[in-house]
């Protein structure tokens, strides 16, 4: 039973930044903007993040305090990020999949630069402590407060929240319908008065503001708050691709495939406490490969039915009909 738990109070962490850079994805792509950029914009998220963690972490201010203000000045980060795609993609008609590689391969270097400059390292190391022992009352409940409310970090259910919120702008309110249409067919969106720019724009900053804050959440549950330039953000922002493919484009799939891949690398990590692993004798890289190995099978599998969104990549002409 402690296994169980060990594997679900690791798990959620790490599900965490993958959920909510997927869902920052979804919006944007679902508006008609391919972001290949995610990578860049969690990294550029988690260097604001830490950063800001680093300037309060000798304040009298509570972890959990300091862990809200950073998120903040990530997303914000993140949205200030993700303009340059929006700039290039809706109002200079760039090639999205380039720009979006483009500012990917800015962010690593730049945050290195400012690291050595700073700090003489090569990222940011803050000394707070976001982990939380115990939520009160909640963690005295038998068994889900032991899962839950236990050993963990406020991000899981900051995430949660920012699920149900997106959900209900997605499919209940009349900016999301909007923003859904000028990914389907923008022309016909225009044609009652939908901005289509405007839309794309939106849908491009709600992904570089879910974006940085799952940049930052990444530093704080798998990094334990820090940034480093060198690993950046390991892919994540890909795999977040992947979930987002893998959730065809609607939040509660991406919730379910952003829960598969972070047991898969949880899995790779927890495998002394597994006897059956354990005694299999099996290099533990290869379980390391795991999420990445899965990611490869289920596109493959998946990607003949996949229904991306028409307008998807295909830059809005106003005269086109």
């Amino acid at each position: 039973m402690d296994t169980v738990f060990y594997l679900v109070q690791n798990t959620l962490p790490v599900a965490v930044p993958l959920l909510l850079v997927a869902l920052g994805g979804m919006f944007s792509e679902r508006s008609g903007i391919v972001n290949i950029a995610l990578e860049g914009i969690m990294l550029f998220g988690a260097l604001c993040g830490s950063l800001t963690a680093y300037m309060l972490q000798d304040t009298a201010l509570n972890p959990q305090v300091i862990l809200l203000i950073a998120m903040l000045v990530a997303a914000i980060g993140g949205i200030m990020f993700s303009a340059l795609l929006s700039f290039a993609t809706v109002n200079m008609n760039a090639d999205q999949t380039i720009t979006g590689i483009s500012l990917n391969m800015f962010v690593p270097p730049a945050v290195l630069l400012l690291a050595k400059s700073m700090f003489g390292s090569d990222g940011v190391t803050t000394s707070v402590k976001f982990y939380i022992q115990k939520v009160p009352v909640l963690g005295d409940i038998p068994i889900i407060g032991r899962f839950f409310f236990q050993q963990t970090y406020i991000t899981v259910y900051i995430a949660a929240i920012l699920l149900v919120v997106a959900y209900i702008f997605f499919y209940k309110t009349k900016l999301g319908l909007r923003l859904r249409a000028c990914g389907e067919h923008p022309q016909a969106a225009d044609s009652v008065g939908i901005n289509v720019y405007h839309m794309r724009y939106l849908g491009v900053g709600i992904s570089g503001f879910l974006g940085g804050i799952g940049g930052f959440f990444y530093a704080v549950g798998i990094m334990s708050g820090n940034c480093n330039g060198h690993t950046g953000v390991a892919g994540f922002g890909f795999l977040a691709l992947a979930v987002m493919i893998f959730g065809q484009w609607k939040p509660l799939k991406i919730l379910g495939a952003a829960l598969f891949f972070a047991f898969l690398r949880t899995l790779a990590y927890s495998v002394p406490l597994i006897p059956f692993l354990n005694n299999l004798h099996i290099d533990n890289t290869y379980y390391k490969m795991l999420p990445y190995i899965a990611t490869m099978i289920v596109l493959a599998l998946t990607s003949k039915n996949s229904r991306a969104p028409k307008a998807e990549g295909i830059p809005y002409d106003k005269g086109a009909r």
